[in-house]
């Protein structure tokens, strides 16, 4: 079942269309790679998901409803969820209190800021900290993590507000092979389990290729491609403009 309809979407900066009448759809617990070259419209394509950007053209329904022209937090509210190629967690807090904030958040009660978070939804934080591996770490602070850690603690901020649909723009940039692999495997299992879509962008292909249901390909914001992994890979204006011949 499609959660995610995204029909004839278009983005002008200009006169240059960064998205150019781009229309798909991502079912429940579908996990779809969107790739193409620098420039192709990727981010441009997030932002206007996720608000931060408006439409100049389209639809973006999830589960029947119309989210172009909502503010970005409505649009949270909804149910969709986002990482950011930078992390974006608080230094000088422990990794738990980032989890408690994101939960106080999430419960509506960030006017209780003035009392210390360390008192809310701590058991709830660790359960999260405990899905994304980093239950061990919870008293460290975010500031002397390694980036790829720093990554687990924005996945559990992510999932502190129980998303239908998660964004991920580049979850795996700044980190090292071995890390991309793992928590990608991570983010497939998470979504399989709670049935997350999952729309992502992402420059390694060994990640796209092993871990996506399905592929879409952009270039200069126009959908040249989407198939299964072997499909996409196999095209030949896909090799010509992006992967290059093998």
């Amino acid at each position: 079942m499609s959660l995610l309809q995204v029909q004839g979407l278009s983005k002008y900066f200009g006169a240059v269309a960064a998205v150019d009448d781009l229309s798909f759809t991502v079912a429940e617990g579908e996990i779809l790679a969107m790739i193409g070259p620098n420039g192709a419209g990727k981010s441009t394509c997030f932002n206007v998901l996720g608000g931060q950007l408006p439409a100049d053209h389209g639809s973006v329904r999830l589960a029947g409803q119309e989210l172009l022209g909502l503010p970005a937090y409505r649009i949270w509210r909804l149910g969709v969820g986002r990482t950011f190629q930078i992390t974006a967690s608080f230094g000088s807090m422990s990794v738990l209190e980032n989890i408690q904030l994101a939960l106080l958040s999430h419960h509506r009660r960030v006017w209780q800021l003035w009392r210390r978070a360390t008192g809310y939804y701590r058991p709830a934080a660790l359960a999260l900290l405990e899905q994304v591996g980093m239950a061990a770490q919870a008293e460290r602070s975010c500031g002397i993590l390694a980036y790829g850690d720093l990554k687990r603690v924005e996945l559990a901020i992510a999932l502190a507000h129980q998303p239908r649909l998660l964004l991920m723009d580049e979850p795996t940039a700044g980190m090292a092979p071995a890390e991309r692999a793992e928590l990608m495997r991570l983010v497939v299992k998470i979504a399989r389990e709670q049935t997350i879509a999952v729309l992502f962008t992402e420059h390694d292909m060994d990640v796209v290729f092993a871990h996506a249901d399905r592929l879409m390909v952009l270039d200069h914001g126009r959908l040249i491609a989407a198939g299964t992994p072997a499909s996409v890979r196999a095209d030949p204006l896909v090799q010509a403009r992006y992967l290059g011949h093998s």
